[in-house]
């Protein structure tokens, strides 16, 4: 038996094998039963939480996934299972209240990532929630350890401690010259201010200076990229982060325009 197949098993995966992995997880708490297709609205509910769009090309691409790995379990969406999605749609105060209808709807389990966690963690501790992907659950006080998570929250984990320092030495073959290099992080994101501190010992054997610029949601990424221009940063290194990820275009235009090399 796998740990991915174990409830309350915190498993690092890629990505495909991590949408396969929350159906499992589905096949815990959702038992398939005969004749379930024909129950009609009494199927089970499933509530699918996040803080992006349907727009968003990588949101298509992971319900692409999504929904296949439940089919491989014998879970037809409309069939044998329901699924009530809610988009913030990059606007992150409205993930409480999103979360809050998901539990008035009564759903079985919650599916969410990135900053939709903690929106579902806070709504309720009894609807079983599975992390599609989460850097540091533990550090972000999502579960009480890797190997028995506790309370109502399993999932997946992307730890990658080493990540930061990776990150810097490829850098500096990229642009030996720089010197002065600003991670973008969320200060929301506890696993962030961890990278860091990881990667500080990368920097040092590479003689590099490393200081931390922050936001903590969209209206700060702007003032982030302008303190890079007035501490002189020669690269930024965009940190592993729900938010970050849904403003990478954003992020992606402000350093071509400061012509920073970016990670």
């Amino acid at each position: 038996m796998t740990a991915a197949s174990r409830p309350g098993s915190v498993v690092r995966v890629t990505t495909l094998r991590a949408i396969v992995t929350i159906s499992l997880a589905f096949s815990l708490v959702l038992p398939l039963q005969q004749g379930e297709a024909q129950q009609g609205p009494d199927i089970p509910r499933i509530g699918f939480l996040s803080s992006s769009s349907l727009s968003d090309p990588r949101t298509s691409r992971f319900l692409e996934s999504f929904r296949q790995g439940l089919r491989e379990l014998g879970y037809v969406e409309g069939q044998t299972i329901a699924i009530d999605f809610r988009w913030a749609e990059g606007k992150y105060d409205r993930l409480p209240g999103l979360a809050a209808e998901l539990v008035r709807l009564k759903v079985r389990i919650i599916v969410a990532y990135g900053a939709a966690i903690r929106a579902a963690q806070q709504a309720t501790g009894t609807i079983p929630i599975v992390i599609a992907a989460a850097p540091d659950p533990l550090a972000a006080g999502f579960v009480t350890s890797l190997a028995r998570p506790g309370g109502n929250i399993t999932g997946l984990s992307s730890m990658a401690p080493d990540l930061v320092g990776k990150q810097l030495e490829l850098l500096r073959e990229v642009v030996p010259k720089v010197s002065r290099v600003a991670p973008l992080a969320n200060p929301n994101n506890t696993a962030n201010a961890q990278q860091v501190r990881n990667g500080q010992d990368s920097a040092r054997a590479l003689g590099l200076r490393v200081q931390s610029l922050e936001a903590r949601g969209p209206s700060e990424i702007d003032a982030a990229f302008a303190a890079m221009t007035t501490e002189r940063a020669g690269a930024v290194i965009v940190l592993v982060d729900g938010m970050l990820l849904d403003n990478r275009a954003r992020i992606a235009d402000l350093a071509t325009r400061r012509r920073l090399p970016t990670q």
